[in-house]
């Protein structure tokens, strides 16, 4: 039967999510600060061996093996630095390099801090981490250099209660430190995908949604300007920035980003998630209206249909996710020039000119096609241009061309993938 401590150790594990080796190293540091607080020396590099079964432990010094010529040239650089610093000489870089500052020894850290504040990769010379070989070869006959020597150290007495304090927060903050990074590395791996969470609560315009272990921060410009976000509300939300910040995994999540729009495709339309229907593009103006370009890598499948559904089932399960948000499902061409046509469904364009190295496309319009073409506030023809990455010049189709809208925007930051082109089709189905 294991031991109490051994059976706390495994229920923390299992309540945190933690392998029992990382709960145990936890363990071994407090015990190794509490030897440190009460019987520790001022150049020992204690390090704790514990028992979970027994509850025993056993503390030893470990140091690293070097050579005596480099101890001796160590010591006599610091001597030199401290002699120079006594005097108010100017200390370089170079006078310095051999040497660690108090500091850097304390923390116990590899490597040395120069007069610019900045840590080189040399090795350096630490007596609380380094032992001459002929000192060590009296403790170990057999020594060699860079082997490291572990020296056992008696444990007088209990430990006091201030060691024991030192020990508890030193679990704690191990505990939470192993936690944030096991939660960070788990979500790190889920940037990019879309999850399911729940309303918590406000803080000001700011919305904190519940991820399970972890919660995720919607900023204002990654909410749906039609949503309440009422706390209790069950979202889904698109994961699309995952970083360490000072106090555990910032989880930055969207339901305004295009990608939402390629998650959902991927969730609800099978054509979609095994590859035979791609995504090339997508624009979005959120809450209003979205526009997607698709193709098909088989010739037996219609990317358009495919994605509509029997009856529009399948894009009005996307647009109920999206609170409403019209998509309008766009065939995707190679041909710079059909797919300016295309993405700017429903008008229909008498004539398109392009210009492959301005990459700006002008586009024939007949008088009563206009309005279609530019839309309410010009959405129809600002997401086209998103949707190409083209410059978009509207003219009303006549004699002598009047301009009516020039519209510019860069395209949509999205994965384009390898593809055989389906057969050129100029019919597109749109779903209002």
């Amino acid at each position: 039967m294991s031991s109490p401590i051994a059976q706390a150790m495994k229920q923390i594990c299992d309540e945190k999510g933690l392998s029992y080796e990382a709960v145990l190293e936890t363990v071994e540091a407090a015990l190794a600060a509490a030897f440190r607080k009460d019987f520790g020396e001022k150049n020992q590099n204690t390090r704790v061996e514990f028992d979970p079964e027994t509850g025993g432990s056993r503390a030893f010094d470990v140091k690293s093996v070097v050579s005596d010529d480099f101890v001796t040239e160590a010591l006599k650089e610091m001597e030199a630095l401290e002699a120079a610093r006594a005097a108010g000489e100017i200390v370089t870089e170079e006078q310095v390099k051999l040497v660690r500052t108090e500091q850097a020894i304390a923390e116990s850290k590899p490597g040395a801090l120069v007069a610019s504040g900045e840590p080189t990769d040399e090795i350096k010379y630490n007596p609380k981490l380094h032992i001459a070989l002929s000192e060590a070869r009296v403790l170990k006959p057999d020594a060699q250099i860079d082997e490291e020597l572990k020296i056992e150290l008696p444990i007088p007495a209990a430990y006091g209660r201030m060691a024991a304090q030192t020990a508890k927060q030193v679990i704690i903050q191990r505990l939470r430190e192993a936690e944030r990074s096991r939660v960070f590395e788990e979500y790190k791996g889920k940037q990019g995908e879309m999850l399911s969470g729940m309303v918590q609560r406000r803080e000001g315009r700011v919305v904190l949604v519940d991820l399970d272990r972890v919660t995720g921060i919607l900023l204002p410009e990654d909410q749906m300007p039609n949503e309440p976000y009422n706390a209790g509300d069950r979202v889904k939300v698109f994961v699309y920035s995952v970083q360490m910040g000072s106090k555990g995994p910032e989880i930055l999540v969207s339901r305004t980003h295009p990608d939402m729009i390629r998650s959902l495709f991927m969730t609800e339309i099978p054509e979609v998630a095994s590859g035979a229907v791609l995504i090339h593009a997508i624009a979005r103006d959120p809450s209003a209206r979205a526009k997607v370009a698709v193709s098909s890598t088989q010739e037996n499948v219609d990317p358009i249909g495919s994605c509509i559904g029997q009856r529009g089932s399948r894009i009005q399960t996307v647009i109920a996710e999206l609170s409403g948000e019209k998509i309008d499902i766009i065939e995707w061409n190679e041909d710079p020039g059909i797919f300016v046509t295309n993405a700017l469904s429903p008008a229909k364009p008498t004539k398109v000119e392009v210009d492959r190295e301005t990459k700006v496309a002008s586009v024939s319009i007949a008088s009563d096609q206009l309005s279609l073409a530019i839309g309410r506030g010009g959405q129809n023809v600002r997401l086209a241009a998103r949707l190409t990455g083209w410059k978009i010049n509207i003219v009303e189709a006549a004699s002598v061309p009047k301009e009516v809208a020039v519209v510019e925007e860069a395209p949509v930051e999205v994965t384009t993938e390898e593809v055989v082109a389906a057969p050129e089709k100029t019919e597109e189905k749109s779903e209002e």
